[in-house]
């Protein structure tokens, strides 16, 4: 059973949060807003964070230039996610992974089932890896925004969570790099 272990010391994880939107602006990017606010509540730190148009190379530069910053651990993006011909969010963080978390979207699925019924098949949440950081894409609606980090990610992305979490393994997301 998971649980969060007291006896472990919180490690603080910096996160860049990307809103892709042909729409929204700072002032009503509430799906941005909530992951914000969500990851500082919970003792995160906010690295960076921007809002640029559904467009596939864009958002894959953005993703790559965050991949490369040292001061950048987890890129969790919203929106672009859907199926319509402006999604392209998933193709771009795909050309971006080096491996893909497969379970996060199934995860996902199954929360999203739980709230909105068959209505989450038409979500394509998912994650991966690129250059030792995490790279997580959410639908653009602040409930799925919610539910993504209140259920997976709060808990995944603390170093107290048991059995294991992802802050535990990012020291080794890039040791296949390393010269033996």
């Amino acid at each position: 059973m998971s649980r969060i272990d007291e006896t472990r010391e919180f490690i603080p994880v910096r996160i860049a949060v990307l809103t892709v939107s042909d729409t929204r602006v700072a002032d009503d990017d509430r799906s941005g807003n909530v992951l914000v606010e969500r990851l500082e509540a919970a003792g995160h730190k906010l690295a960076d964070r921007k809002i640029i148009a559904d467009e596939r190379d864009r958002i894959a530069g953005v993703l790559r230039d965050w991949c490369g910053r040292e001061d950048v651990d987890v890129v969790i993006s919203t929106g672009g996610t859907g199926l319509t011909g402006r999604d392209v969010t998933v193709e771009a963080h795909r050309d971006v992974y080096e491996k893909e978390i497969d379970a996060f979207g199934t995860v996902f699925t199954h929360v999203s089932m739980a709230k909105i019924g068959t209505s989450a098949v038409q979500s394509r949440a998912c994650g991966g890896v690129a250059n030792g950081t995490y790279l997580f894409a959410l639908p653009g609606s602040p409930g799925a925004c919610k539910d993504g980090w209140d259920e997976i990610l709060s808990k995944q992305l603390d170093y107290r969570h048991r059995p294991c979490n992802f802050v535990e393994i990012m020291p080794r997301l890039d040791e296949h790099k390393r010269r033996k």
